[in-house]
C-alpha cells in the first residue's frame, strides 16, 4: 500500500502548494502596493511600514519573497494582523475551535440523517416519502433553514439560544441547520449505491446461501454503498466549511466565518490569506483521507 499512499499525500501536497500560490498572486494583484495591501484599513506609520518590509522581505527579490511566504506558510507561521496587532496564528486560534465543533457536529447530524434515509428508502411505501424529504433538504438554501428553525424552536418556544456558544443547546439548531442540506446529498448518493450493490452478482449469490434480506444489506451492499458515500467526503466538508460563514452570522456564533467577514471587510490580507490557506489545507487533508479510506473498503484499489 505504500505506493498509493504515498501518491495520493504528494497530490495533496501539490494542491496545498497550489492553492497558497494562488493566495499570494491574489495578494500581489491588489491594488496599491504590497504594503498597503498588508497594511489594510490599519495604522499606517513608518515604523509599521519599515516592519512589514522586513517581515516579508519585500527589499529582496521577487523569488526570495515568494519561497520566503511558502517556508514561512508550511511552518504555520501566517504572519502578523497590523490592523489587529496580533499575530495572524493567535487570531485564527481563538476561533478555529468553534468552527471545527460545528463542522463536526453538523456532519455528524448529516452522515446519521443521511443513513436514516437511505436505509428507509429500502421499504417501498417510504422510498417516495424518502425522495421528498431529500430533494426538499437539497433545494432549500441553509440560511432560510436557520432561520425557520430559530422562529420556531428559539423565538416561539424557547427550547434553544437564539445566538451565542454556551454549552451544547447552542450548538444543536447551527448543526442542524448546516447538517439538513447536506444529508439530502449524501442520502441520495446512498441510495443510488445500495441499489446498485444490491444488484450485484456477490448479492445474488449471498442470497442464494440463504442470508436475510437485512444481512445481505448490512453485510455486503452497505459496504460497497460507502465508497460513493466515501467520494462526497470532500465535497461535504467544503459546504460545511463554507457554509460557517453565514450560519455563524444568523446565529451569532464566534468562529472563522466572523473572522473572514470582518478582515475581508477591514481588508486585513495577512488573516484573509490564513484563512484562505486553512481551507485548502482542511480540503486537502480531508480529501486525501477520504481516497485513503478507500483502500480499505476495496481491496482492489489497493493494487492500483
Amino acid at each position: 500500500m505504500i505506493r498509493p499512499i504515498a501518491r495520493r499525500v504528494l497530490t495533496g501536497v501539490t494542491v496545498l502548494w497550489a492553492a497558497a500560490t494562488a493566495a499570494y498572486l491574489a495578494l500581489l494583484a491588489a491594488p496599491g502596493d504590497m504594503v498597503d495591501s498588508i497594511i489594510g484599513d490599519g495604522a499606517d506609520t513608518p515604523g509599521i511600514r519599515a516592519e512589514i518590509i522586513r517581515e516579508w522581505h519585500l527589499d529582496r527579490p521577487a523569488a526570495v519573497q515568494y519561497l520566503d511566504y511558502l517556508w514561512r506558510a508550511a511552518r504555520g507561521d501566517l504572519g502578523r494582523s497590523y490592523l489587529l496587532q496580533r499575530p495572524v496564528a493567535e487570531v485564527i486560534g481563538a476561533q478555529l475551535a468553534p468552527t471545527l465543533k460545528l463542522a463536526a457536529a453538523a456532519a455528524g447530524v448529516g452522515v446519521v440523517l443521511a443513513l436514516t434515509l437511505a436505509l428507509a428508502a429500502r421499504r417501498p411505501w417510504a422510498r417516495g416519502l424518502s425522495s421528498t424529504v431529500e430533494l426538499v433538504l437539497v433545494s432549500t438554501p441553509p440560511f432560510l433553514i436557520g432561520i425557520v428553525l430559530l422562529s420556531i424552536f428559539s423565538f416561539r418556544l424557547g427550547w434553544f439560544p437564539v445566538s451565542g456558544d454556551r454549552g451544547a443547546a447552542a450548538l444543536v439548531l447551527p448543526a442542524v441547520t448546516l447538517g439538513l442540506p447536506v444529508a439530502g446529498t449524501l442520502a441520495q448518493v446512498l441510495r443510488d449505491g445500495l441499489d446498485r450493490a444490491l444488484e450485484q452478482p456477490f448479492a445474488v449469490t449471498a442470497r442464494a446461501r440463504g442470508l436475510r434480506e437485512s444481512a445481505v444489506l448490512a453485510r455486503h451492499a452497505l459496504r460497497h454503498a460507502l465508497l460513493s458515500g466515501v467520494t462526497m467526503l470532500g465535497w461535504m466538508f467544503g459546504v460545511l466549511a463554507g457554509g460557517t460563514v453565514i450560519i455563524e452570522q444568523v446565529f451569532g456564533r464566534p468562529g472563522l466565518g466572523q473572522v473572514a467577514v470582518q478582515a475581508v471587510g477591514a481588508g486585513d490580507m495577512p488573516v484573509v490569506l490564513a484563512v484562505v490557506v486553512l481551507g485548502a489545507a482542511v480540503f486537502v487533508v480531508i480529501n486525501t483521507l477520504a481516497d485513503l479510506t478507500y483502500l480499505i473498503i476495496d481491496p482492489r484499489l489497493r493494487r492500483t
